[in-house]
């Protein structure tokens, strides 16, 4: 059997996404077919019907209202498809034969444009990979800001999933020419990333597409860059179907230009999300957020996820946030202002794109609107920064005044239904607006005036699509009409309905009228929208400024808020904070927050060692020290009394456990996996963050681990290492490897229970306490006192005297024995043991039972001490 003519276009159609789930224009309905319809029926719990095609058998169909398709195509994105938009591409009435149909655009993962789609705090990006011999390409773009990145490095697969982590791309194109171990690399990418991953062919003729766009910006490009670049922007092209005139610049830039932040990093400092539930709340950029516009808070994110490492870049940043700290009244100004500013990155981009409606305009016009009271409240700043964005601030008076004038205050949020134009724009329009308007007060007053003439009260005047306006009249009154006075036009089962020669005179006027106006208005419409976009690098460069203004107003007002100070930055290799906190835990407790120091160098103080018990609170310790240095680096104040924090080119964690069982590792080994990393790609100028080392093994082996990782650092790398263990036997190595320091939790015991203070001090804990936490976490008193009893015997059998003897023997540990120790250790000695004779005083205290006036007696008697030390 021959398939109908309309299905018959339809499989032509589909033929050319077969990738994509077709949605078809019927009517007012998007219908899909066959296993499209099958999968959206399933996906989207609609009710699968059927249609004739001519086959033996009905097609399978399901379809969704045109006019309401947006949420049912986001539904399809969040589950990985994509979806391919076919419209009728003439009107219905003038077409011969079947209706013209072609597919108008493609919507992918990675290619949403609508607002309604997307989470306006965060960018959509789609990224493209390409491995050569050397190493990897890889670009980056979020269509729906116009951002567009590439850069290129010598590193491993593990290099190029740390960079796409800082993205987290919806959607990842591979270049498949002739690449090794596909499904290795597949895998990979699938265990890190929920996204759409799409394996392409690439030719480096089809860069053609990019030369024609972006020739100013193609030659810091090399030739892996250049194919990234196009194969990317040939698929975005493909997809939209448009000329993408908002992406005019394509950006290069060096994995080196900014922190390295590794994918276990991000997620261990829980920078955008928590690790548990994956939330915004909880997070870093959950605690620095207070900007104002969507633009700012993405902006806000990527700095977050780019911390910067020029000295001068940083400062910039701190001066500013300084400056607005100190300036109540304008940071106050900015901020009413900036609250009335909508996404303008999004909407010039869907400007560009031609898919914006009047609607839009009018949020573009009210944001610009606010543009000349910001550039008048910073022209009070005298930071580099701040003062750079007022020198080259542009209010864009002349596209505020041509939306102004043109596009009316309150437009319909369709294009095609009038009352797009504001009156006194276009003559044309006016002249038929009048014509309508007098037309339809004709009509209106046509009922009262017949009614008086004939004499039939009943007579009214309405009005359908099939026959325009008509005079009614009940059958009971036809003998009333004068004779010839009205043309007979539709017989009801009561009444008769009658035109007139005038009265279709003026219907012709008003309906013309209206179906040109809205043809006239439309056309207008969009040659203001294109001249709107004609504007489109203008746009896009106040949109920075604003997001900038508005992050760095967010770093102050949060700054004042939680009495953070401004770090002094430096090259010298010393991290000095005094009193520090964590920024993200000092918030969610919103209690008292127990504040600590740490004082890392390049020469004597390389490492600390850390010991305590678990839940005194060494991982709180060790992340803030991270988020200290990493928010001065991002151009933020901090949370300390002061702090001077050295720049460091890379922050490494390892810190809590975790297995990955769909790619067969264990915890321990993806506990080395990660230490491993560290060890490989750490430099001198590196902070190192290190948890519990070695605990996934047996006591001896992961004891020698660690004994043999703190070595390495400290003899091979040199970088700035914080390492909480407890393997107690760790803190020998203090005078034995160079800038080794033991510090540890100090923690009040109260009989058989225990309180955390949670302060760092030097010096190591000389047990766990685990049988105590245990306690506390709730086990059942019969547990407790049996691994008290088996501690016991443990204890007796001089268990830690046969570790020492295996740990000697350990051929590396070995290695770390020195028997010579400077001077000034022998200083700090002595030092520590007058301290340590203060520590024991404080310990023997009892807190909970002591007056208020016996605790000023023997804080006055410690500090007396303390002063002759």
């Amino acid at each position: 059997m021959a398939l109908t003519p309309m299905m018959q276009q339809y499989l032509e159609i589909k033929e050319q996404c077969k990738d994509c789930i077709l949605f078809f224009r019927l009517g007012d309905f998007y219908e899909m077919f066959f296993e499209d319809a099958e999968i959206a029926s399933r996906e989207l719990e609609l009710v699968l019907t059927g249609r004739d095609c001519g086959l033996d058998k009905r097609a399978p169909m399901c379809g969704v209202p045109y006019h309401s398709s947006e949420s049912y195509i986001s539904k399809l994105i969040e589950k990985g498809y994509k979806v391919a938009i076919c419209e009728q591409v003439e009107d219905p009435a003038l077409a011969k034969g079947i209706v013209k149909r072609e597919i108008i655009r493609i919507v992918t993962p990675g290619t949403v444009m609508e607002s309604s789609l997307l989470d306006e705090k965060k960018n959509n990006y789609i990224g493209c990979l390409y491995f050569s011999r050397d190493g990897f390409s890889l670009s980056v773009c979020d269509i729906s800001t116009g951002e567009f990145l590439t850069t290129s490095s010598k590193g491993s697969l593990s290099r190029a999933v740390d960079e796409l982590s800082k993205y987290n791309p919806a959607e990842l194109l591979i270049i498949d020419n002739n690449i090794q171990n596909r499904e290795k690399l597949e895998k990979t990418i699938k265990e890190r990333f929920n996204l759409l991953l799409s394996f392409v062919k690439h030719d480096s003729p089809e860069n053609n597409i990019i030369l024609e766009r972006f020739n100013d910006d193609l030659s810091s490009l090399n030739e892996d860059e250049l194919n990234c670049c196009g194969c990317l922007y040939k698929y975005i092209y493909e997809t939209q179907k448009n000329s993408l005139g908002h992406i005019v610049h394509i950006k290069k830039y060096e994995l080196n230009d900014f922190m390295v932040l590794d994918a276990s990093t991000r997620k261990n400092l829980e920078l955008t999300q928590t690790i548990f539930g994956k939330q915004r709340k909880g997070s870093l950029l959950w605690a620095l957020d207070k900007t104002q516009t969507s633009m700012g808070s993405r902006l806000l994110r990527k700095w977050i996820e780019e911390p910067l490492i020029s000295q001068d870049e940083i400062n910039k940043r701190l001066d500013s946030v300084e400056e607005l700290m100190n300036n109540v009244y304008l940071s106050s100004d900015l901020k009413e202002y900036l609250k009335n500013v909508y996404d303008i990155e999004r909407l010039i981009s869907k400007i560009s794109c031609g898919s914006a409606n009047a609607r839009d305009l009018i949020s573009l016009k009210e944001s610009l609107r606010f543009l000349p009271d910001i550039k008048a409240a910073i022209s009070v700043c005298k930071t580099k920064l701040l003062s750079n964005i007022y020198e080259n601030f542009d209010t864009l008076d002349d596209v505020y005044k041509l939306i102004d004038c043109s596009i009316a205050d309150n437009p319909p949020l369709q294009l095609k239904e009038g009352g797009i134009i504001k009156e006194g724009y276009e003559p044309e329009i006016d002249k038929l607006r009048e014509a309508m308007i007098n037309g339809r007060e004709w009509i209106a007053n046509l009922e009262q005036k017949e009614r008086e003439e004939t004499g039939i009260k009943s007579l009214k005047v309405g009005y359908n699509k099939v026959f325009g306006y008509y005079i009614e009249i009940t059958k009971s009154n036809l003998s009333s009409i004068p004779e010839g006075r009205y043309i007979r036009k539709q017989t009801l089962a009561n009444a008769e309905r009658f035109i007139t020669p005038e009265l279709k005179e003026i219907e012709n006027l008003v309906l013309g009228a209206e179906e040109k106006v809205v043809e006239l208005e439309y056309e207008k419409f969009v040659s203001i929208r294109a001249e709107v976009s004609k504007e489109v690098t203008r746009i896009q460069k106040m949109a920075r400024y604003i997001a900038i203004i508005d992050v760095l107003l967010s770093f102050s007002q949060v700054s004042f808020e939680n009495n953070y100070v401004k770090p002094k930055i430096s090259s010298d290799g010393e991290i000095d904070i005094k009193d520090g906190r964590h920024p993200v835990v000092e918030k969610v407790i919103q209690g008292i927050f127990v504040p600590n120091d740490t004082f890392l160098n390049l020469k004597d103080d390389v490492i600390s060692i850390i010991t305590g018990p678990n839940m005194a609170g060494k991982s709180t310790y060790m992340r803030q020290v991270a988020l200290i240095t990493l928010m001065a680096q991002i151009g933020c104040f901090v949370p300390a009394r002061s702090a001077k924090i050295s720049i460091v080119d890379r922050i490494f964690t390892r810190i809590g456990a975790s297995d990955d069982l769909s790619s067969g590792k264990s915890t321990f080994m993806v506990e080395m996996s990660e230490v491993s990393n560290i060890l490989q790609n750490a430099t001198r100028n590196s902070l190192i963050i290190l948890d519990e080392v070695g605990r996934g093994t047996s006591t001896f082996d992961g004891l020698s681990i660690a004994w043999s990782v703190v070595e390495y650092i400290g003899r091979r790398i040199g970088a700035k290492t914080l390492f909480a263990t407890h393997y107690h036997e760790l803190t020998e190595l203090e005078g034995k490897i160079k800038g080794v320091k033991n510090y540890c939790i100090s923690v009040k015991e109260h009989g058989d229970d225990i309180l955390f203070l949670r302060k760092i001090i030097r010096g190591g804990a000389d047990q766990s306490y685990g049988i105590q936490v245990a306690k506390l976490a709730g086990l059942p008193d019969e547990v407790v006192s049996k691994a008290k009893e088996i501690l016991s015997k443990l204890e007796e059998s001089d268990i830690n005297k046969n570790i020492k003897e295996n740990i000697k023997k350990d051929e590396i540990a070995a290695t770390a024995i020195d028997e010579t120790k400077s001077r000034k250790d022998e200083q700090i000695s002595m030092f520590n043991y007058k301290e340590n004779e203060i520590i024991v005083e404080l310990k023997e205290i009892d807190i909970v039972n002591i007056t208020p006036m016996e605790a000023m007696n023997i804080l006055y008697t410690l500090s007396q001490k303390a002063k002759k030390m």
